[in-house]
């Protein structure tokens, strides 16, 4: 395992990572979440992913749990969370990140995980409602309370997350460090073109999420949706126009076949794919078992099987034409 800097921030994070998303609570209870992490722990993954929205703040719980049921040391990992959506219906208690709903967030996630402090805190999305300054010093009060390290955004326009930056340095506050944007071979466009200019001007990190496009880039969707997949899960039906289509289904049935040449699974490598890229901080994989921890990890051997050739087998595939410099 290697570790790549945060963006400029001095924080190392490991280049594979593990989240929450969908599986803890609703497809992993704490036992086997204990053991998903420990299996990517031991492979060297320092940094687990989470959101005060997932499972309506259980996977919070979850993970709160099993990392007691570890006993690691809290220094030797890093753990992250997010607010926007809220877990409740109250005017200023969902959708916003106003003052008052960051604050509050910020404490219900603490009591959820059982810590002091959470690593990475992350604005989920953005809130055109409140002042983009408001944003900006409710996250820098966070961190200067000791509740939080860094602070960064997830899915935001690149326009907005320059602004809150010249706003933090206008005001000497904590600035945003990190965007957690969704990137894989079929959603390219915002990483490697709209955020261009804060990668190599600002030095974002970027702890980047789906690099398996929600399973498309495994191949289990090439005949359908099948029972037990995430397609399958109720509360994901929005899910299925992404993995359904049968010009994409041809695409991932050729990048199998490039797979194959490579000799590894396609879902290793679109992982190795995405870290290929110089502007991707951490890969965050899913699993929700054990073998699937195992699996993703071996992507790391196959990075350096994605020759030039290779790469440019896998862009005339999915005829996305790359500027070369974003990557390694």
């Amino acid at each position: 395992m290697e570790y790549r800097h945060l963006g400029r921030s001095g924080l190392r994070v490991s280049e594979l990572s593990l989240g929450s998303w969908v599986t803890f609570h609703n497809q992993v209870d704490t036992n086997l979440a204990a053991d998903c992490m420990a299996a990517a722990y031991d492979a060297g993954v320092n940094f687990f992913d989470n959101a005060e929205v997932y499972a309506g703040g259980k996977s919070e719980q979850v993970m709160g749990e099993a990392l007691r049921k570890l006993g690691w040391r809290r220094s030797s990992y890093v753990i992250s969370s997010k607010f926007f959506w809220g877990l409740n219906e109250g005017v200023n208690e969902k959708n916003s990140l106003n003052r008052k709903r960051m604050m509050e967030g910020m404490d219900g996630s603490l009591k959820r995980f059982g810590m002091d402090y959470i690593d990475l805190i992350f604005c989920h999305r953005g809130d055109p409602t409140t002042p983009l300054e408001e944003v900006v010093w409710a996250m820098h009060s966070i961190i200067e309370q000791g509740k939080a390290f860094y602070w960064g955004t997830s899915e935001w326009p690149a326009a907005d997350i320059m602004a809150a930056i010249e706003i933090a340095e206008r005001h000497h506050l904590h600035k945003p460090v990190m965007e957690q944007p969704e990137y894989n071979m079929f959603a390219r466009e915002r990483f490697e073109n709209e955020y261009a200019r804060l990668f190599k001007d600002y030095g974002i990190g970027s702890t980047i999420w789906s690099p398996l496009a929600s399973g498309l880039l495994t191949g289990k969707y090439n005949n359908g949706i099948p029972a037990d997949s995430r397609g399958a899960l109720p509360g994901y039906e929005w899910l299925l126009p992404r993995l359904t289509g049968d010009e994409k289904i041809a695409r991932v049935k050729a990048l199998a076949a490039i797979a194959d040449e490579v000799g590894c699974s396609l879902a290793q490598m679109s992982i190795a794919w995405c870290l290929k890229n110089k502007n991707v901080s951490t890969v965050i994989t899913g699993a929700s078992r054990v073998s699937q921890v195992e699996e993703n990890m071996k992507s790391i051997e196959v990075v350096a099987k994605l020759t030039p050739e290779v790469m440019g087998k896998i862009d005339e595939v999915l005829q996305f034409k790359p500027h070369n410099y974003y990557r390694s």
